[in-house]
């Protein structure tokens, strides 16, 4: 935008007569130039009743898919580290574990959206600059890696008694590259709801732009890693036991810095009522799993409820994220206060002559 020299120009202000009576200020003492503010303190309402900022119409359905698009992420990625690593029964849980989770998410999506066609309009084009162009491309070519790795597995535990015919050749060669395939788009999985999230106008999604991402692939990776200690047999969870760990202080440490990069104010909605404690728990399941994880993964029992533990606390994450979200929009302070905040720090690194710092 084009400043003009308009911008900063004051008009000369009268000098003020003193009133008869009136005692003289005494010099030194800074009596006289105070000014007492006639207009009391601005309270942050909304305008005519309405939200600054519309909350979106998101409930359960897409915390659903948040958590589940996560478990299936982390599961494709854990599947492929088995069948490199020769654990076929950890390789196969965590196919079908990928499949399933995809599946029920991709039904609890189309249940947000309405009607099924709406999902097939968004892959008419491909958009580079819409997260929801590219994560629905980036749904729809990862399902249909997990979907062949695991039909795959599927007609290897019936006998291959699938009505496969010709195809079971062609699906037994395909198998492998189709999993590689899925674990490819399974970080990007993971991490594109949260880059939808904050792509936003909303105060608390937005605020967390940087680090949002690192906090949903560190929960996808705790989840997986649950999921597979749940299902599969100690002596072959080695891998989920060690991306249980690294996956839980992946999501600690991400999660402390996106705080600490947050606006104060945008941050608030983390950590107050029903996302508060969410979030709050989800720290502690998390913690707990991990240690379970840690210590004692190699005993199943202990394995399975640290397992529960992990899949517990990556779903409060997503739900606890994502209701604080919309909760964020109900108060107009979480919009107008951070916007404030960035104006000083604007004007205070000197930043003073934009159309921005000038208006007044």
């Amino acid at each position: 935008m084009t400043v003009s020299d308009f911008d900063e120009y004051r008009p000369p202000e009268p000098p003020r007569r003193r009133k008869r009576g009136g005692k003289r200020p005494r010099a030194g003492t800074g009596e006289g130039r105070v000014e007492v503010p006639v207009v009391p303190e601005a309270e942050f309402t909304s305008y005519y009743g309405r939200p600054v900022v519309k909350p979106p119409p998101w409930g359960d359905p897409i915390a659903v898919y948040l958590f589940l698009g996560g478990v299936a992420g982390g599961s494709a990625l854990l599947g492929v580290g088995a069948q490199l690593t020769g654990k076929p029964v950890l390789c196969r849980n965590s196919r079908l574990a990928a499949l399933a989770a995809v599946g029920v998410g991709a039904v609890a999506l189309v249940e947000d959206l309405g009607r099924p066609e709406r999902f097939l309009n968004m892959l008419r084009t491909i958009k580079p600059t819409s997260p929801m162009s590219l994560g629905s491309w980036i749904l729809t070519a990862f399902s249909a890696g997990a979907g062949v790795s695991a039909v795959s597995e599927i007609d290897r535990m019936t006998g291959s008694r699938l009505p496969l015919g010709p195809l079971r050749r062609l699906l037994r060669g395909i198998e492998g590259p189709a999993g590689v395939e899925a674990a490819v788009f399974a970080a990007p999985l993971s991490a594109y709801t949260a880059v939808l999230l904050s792509d936003t106008a909303n105060p608390t999604w937005n605020a967390a732009r940087e680090d949002l991402p690192f906090v949903f692939v560190s929960s996808a990776s705790l989840a997986a890693a649950g999921l597979a200690m749940i299902t599969t047999p100690a002596k072959e969870t080695g891998p989920a036991r060690a991306l249980a760990v690294l996956g839980v202080a992946g999501e600690l440490i991400a999660t402390r810095f996106m705080e600490k990069n947050m606006d104060p104010v945008a941050a608030e909605p983390l950590h107050l009522d029903g996302p508060g404690r969410m979030l709050a728990w989800s720290e502690r399941l998390a913690v707990a799993g991990g240690i379970g994880a840690l210590v004692g993964g190699r005993h199943r029992l202990t394995a399975a409820i640290s397992g529960v533990a992990l899949l517990g606390a990556s779903a409060l994450t997503r739900f606890g994220i994502l209701r604080a979200g919309i909760r964020s929009t109900e108060n107009p302070r979480y919009t107008i206060e951070p916007q404030k905040n960035r104006l000083a720090a604007r004007r205070r690194a000197g930043i003073v002559h934009d159309s921005i710092t000038t208006a007044e």
